[in-house]
């Protein structure tokens, strides 16, 4: 079982912005592409985006595209998710995954996006 643990969500007002970060300690991190993925109120899991193991590609689902950026340090086995411009449809829990559908996930952090 790999251990994921995901911090950095909040509540943000409408054009905000937070960055989410997930320590994977204890795992083969740089050799695994990564994910963040979401889950809204009363919704399923989402697919976010995914980092290639080395960083050097990326994928966007179109509605973050331009406002969403994930990123990883293999020297400290840590995920990121730069979130900016944030709307209210963003509002979801956040979980680092090690594959697009989410099946290894961390506990996640609540991000809020509200007036």
């Amino acid at each position: 079982q790999v251990q994921l643990v995901e911090s950095g969500g909040g509540l943000v007002q409408p054009g905000g912005s937070l960055r989410l970060s997930c320590a994977a300690p204890g795992f083969a991190f740089s050799g695994s592409s990564m994910t963040w993925v979401r889950q809204a109120p009363g919704k399923g899991l989402e697919w976010v985006s995914t980092i290639s193991s080395g960083g050097g590609s990326a994928i966007y689902r179109d509605s973050v595209k331009g406002r969403f950026t994930i990123s990883r340090d293999n020297a400290k086995n840590t995920l990121y998710l730069q979130m900016n411009n944030l709307k209210p449809e963003d509002t979801a829990v956040y979980f680092c995954a090690t594959d697009r559908f989410g099946t290894n996930r961390g506990q996640g952090t609540q991000v809020t996006v509200s007036e």
